[in-house]
């Protein structure tokens, strides 16, 4: 067998942003040509499926994905042992499995660069995992935005079907196994399970109520297994190196490495693969660089909309599952986005609570309603016109809407609002006593002031006004109306010697 974890690290070790990685999920990403099948199986591909389907029982594959740990990189962290293993019992004359490549986090680009560089790792842990719990058909459930995904996806089904790698009795054993694509539509509460197997059929992308579960009753009413792409890419080296290897990687509840991709205020953006137990200290300041001209890191938002902020105190908690929910994040599928001393935490919770409302789809009314009325909170705060009962409004309907939501969406919508409110609540208190934005972010409490000791008279800040509200001559300070001032910030990003200040 290839060591192609070594052979991709050769070219990268070196690298500062990768030194400190360890590529399992992105091993052949930039490696292979993703289109060529030979490629991928110069690099072992196949080679775990062949061994599934010639030595092992579909008992021994669920024993083997247990003992190793992984739990499932969508989100939820659900063992995914435990996931096949409650499917594979249930009788039925079809099953499926189900491949959730519909990646709505704002941010996130985990899902399409597998698909991208190596579509091939999922088609064969999707096969695996049909083989173990005995199922026969698959579907991909990708994104319509993700054209270049979606190509190289249906050429790398195209080829392993030739090949026999698809289809019937595959490697002579007996196994059929088949799979096609379905186009999400770019709902994010097709994201959820239930939702997305809904929208496979063909119908709008709303959740089901559970029990009972995919397990038992899925897609067209069939035991379906669902996981997310980046679980999917795992399968196929745990069965070749064992469990050990795996488990080796990481903490003890959270196995194996996760991929996050890495945005926001940091010099160094992009993929990046580091083993459960890494802290964010690491990733932000030796992987990602640190945070660009000179600025302070504040927090950091994991797991998208769904997810929380971790503070700048909390930046040496190892991140895994289980550290993550206790500190008020989560970890997602894998977004992390770095916000510097310029990022206000209002604002900040006011737009993820922004998407999940527009995202919502309206079939539970503390979803429908409650994110609705929790949004007015927020924009009323960050209008200056917040009260200090507020707070208290926005945490008991957090806890309703967490409580009562019929699905993942609506269940962990409240997060960011919760997780700033514990963590920056002195911002909320600036907003709603002091009627000032800490950050300078939110328009309706900003106010630009000239410092007459540093203007220079130059008049780019006049000239670069559209309310006229700049006046002054040579050799006189200019000043600022504050009554006419729209708080566009033109004068602010004109002025040259740092005479212009929001307060």
């Amino acid at each position: 067998m290839i060591d192609n974890q070594d052979f991709n690290n050769v070219a990268l070790k070196d690298t500062p942003f990768y030194k400190a990685q360890e590529r399992v999920v992105l091993r052949n990403c930039g490696v292979i040509d993703p289109e060529s099948i030979e490629e991928y199986i110069a690099m072992d591909g196949y080679a775990a499926l062949g061994k599934v389907l010639t030595q092992m029982t579909p008992d021994d594959v669920i024993k083997c994905v247990s003992d190793s740990g992984l739990r499932g990189r969508g989100g939820g962290g659900f063992p995914t042992g435990r996931k096949w293993s409650l499917c594979a019992p249930v009788q039925a004359p079809q099953k499926y499995v189900v491949c959730n490549a519909d990646e709505g986090d704002p941010g996130a680009f985990m899902d399409r660069s597998v698909l991208e560089g190596d579509p091939h790792c999922v088609i064969e842990g999707m096969a695996i995992c049909g083989y173990a719990i005995g199922a026969t058909k698959g579907f991909v459930y990708v994104r319509a935005e993700y054209p270049i995904a979606v190509k190289r996806l249906q050429i790398a089904i195209d080829k392993a079907r030739e090949m026999g790698l698809l289809g019937k009795n595959i490697f002579g054993s007996g196994f059929d196994f088949d799979m096609e694509i379905r186009l999400g539509a770019g709902a994010f509460v097709c994201g959820e399970e239930t939702a997305l197997m809904t929208s496979i059929e063909g119908k709008r992308g709303e959740p089901r109520p559970r029990p009972p579960y995919p397990a038992i009753k899925g897609l067209y009413g069939c035991p379906t297994t669902e996981n997310n792409v980046e679980t999917f890419a795992n399968v196929a080296q745990i069965i070749l190196r064992g469990a050990e290897w795996f488990a080796s990687k990481g903490t003890e509840k959270s196995k194996g490495t996760k991929v996050f991709a890495l945005g926001g205020k940091i010099k160094n953006t992009g993929l990046v693969e580091i083993p459960m137990g890494t802290t964010l200290r690491e990733i932000i300041e030796n992987i990602g660089g640190g945070i660009p001209n000179g600025k302070k890191f504040k927090a950091a938002q994991t797991g998208g909309p769904s997810g929380g902020c971790i503070p700048a105190e909390k930046m040496d908690v190892p991140i895994d599952y289980d550290n993550l929910t206790a500190i008020g994040a989560m970890m997602g599928s894998g977004g992390l986005i770095v916000m510097d001393e310029d990022n206000c935490m209002v604002d900040i919770a006011k737009f993820f609570l922004g998407f999940t409302v527009d995202e919502s789809c309206g079939k539970c009314t503390p979803c429908r309603v409650g994110t609705r009325r929790m949004l007015e909170i927020l924009e009323k705060i960050t209008a200056g016109n917040g009260e200090m009962s507020d707070l208290e409004e926005l945490e008991k309907l957090a806890e309703y809407i967490k409580a009562n939501s019929l699905c993942g969406l609506g269940q962990t919508a409240p997060n960011p609002v919760l997780s700033t409110i514990k963590n920056f609540r002195e911002e909320y208190i600036a907003h709603i006593v002091d009627k000032k934005c800490p950050a300078g972010v939110c328009k309706n409490l900003l106010r630009y002031v000239i410092d007459p000791e540093k203007c220079k008279s130059c008049g780019m800040c006049k000239r670069a006004c559209p309310a006229d509200a700049i006046s002054g001559e040579r050799g006189v300070p200019y000043s600022i109306d504050p009554e006419k001032c729209v708080k566009c910030g033109a004068c602010y990003a004109t002025c040259k010697f740092g005479a212009i200040s929001k307060q």
